[in-house]
């Protein structure tokens, strides 16, 4: 279990994150979501012990991420910006990983063929996606409890993705790992994860099951026989509104038995309600919050 308690993090002058808390139980794959620049990234860096914090604690499994390096030897962190010394190659790096890790040689042998990597070839001779799979051979190949994810996908084609989510898929069931993934591609994270949270001024300010988050808010598309506006449906929790003419879109939080009953009392001539997608209650779950307006 990872457990962030009242975390700050702050850069020269600039405040990035605010009393962060969040709580991640073990087998979970969550999917940490917010607009550029919000400190998704610092997150995770103070997740994975390379940055201190200025308040607050990171615990995995009730030792501190930062001062606990058996801690830090349970967590594989690919990062966004990925660094390799200058010559490496996968057959070099191997040593330094088999070190500092419980190191597999049979999960290692079994993802260089799944990525087709040539442990020879020098990584910087690779392409950003290859490069982006030498990152994920070791850190599927060290027994991590906790996989950390910048931009997991970024580079990968279509087959290596699907690999991948496989090979998370597998550990997770086999030796019960948390996964923690922080993407732009709000697509990719709604296949695979189970949960998410949405980093905003410093916090987390939407969390939960991605599952049931989505069945609590849907499109609704109503049309009346007079023009209504949005204080006719005041009693509803709505995100989003929109209306032309009679015809009336919202997006509205809330059982949508109880929701669609709620609109059914004032006579709709028509009622269509429809789902969201993960990036759409990104979408909304900002603008509820004001994000975007003038």
């Amino acid at each position: 279990m990872l457990r962030i308690e009242n975390l700050h993090k702050s850069f020269k002058d600039k405040e990035v994150l605010k009393g962060l808390n969040l709580l991640i139980e073990e087998g979970s794959i969550f999917g940490l979501v917010g607009i550029n620049g919000v400190g998704k990234s610092t997150l995770l860096r103070l997740i994975a012990g390379v940055y201190q914090p200025d308040e607050g604690s990171i615990k995995l499994n009730d030792r501190d991420t930062y001062k606990d390096e058996s801690a830090r030897h349970d967590i594989a962190f690919v990062s966004d910006e990925q660094y390799w010394p200058l010559g490496s190659t996968v057959a070099s790096l191997k040593p330094l990983y088999e070190t500092m890790y419980s190191f597999d040689e049979e999960l290692y042998q079994k993802y260089l063929k799944v990525f087709e990597l040539d442990p020879k070839k020098p990584i910087s001779s690779l392409s950003k996606g290859m490069k982006r799979r030498v990152s994920l051979l070791f850190a599927l190949s060290i027994h991590p409890k906790l996989i950390l994810l910048d931009e997991a996908y970024d580079g990968l084609e279509p087959l290596s993705r699907l690999r991948f989510k496989k090979a998370l898929t597998d550990l997770i069931e086999d030796e019960h790992i948390s996964v923690i993934i922080s993407s732009h591609n709000l697509r990719e994270l709604e296949d695979i994860c189970d949960s998410f949270g949405i980093l905003e001024d410093g916090k987390i300010v939407s969390y939960g099951d991605l599952l049931e988050s989505k069945e609590m808010i849907n499109k609704y598309q109503a049309a009346f026989a007079q023009n209504l506006d949005r204080d006719a449906f005041s009693s509803l929790d709505i995100l989003h509104f929109e209306s032309e003419g009679r015809v009336i879109r919202m997006v509205i939080r809330g059982n949508e038995e109880e929701v669609s009953a709620e609109i059914r009392k004032m006579d709709p001539l028509l009622l269509d309600v429809l789902p969201v997608s993960f990036e759409e209650l990104f979408i909304y779950e900002l603008e509820s919050r004001g994000y975007g307006d003038e």
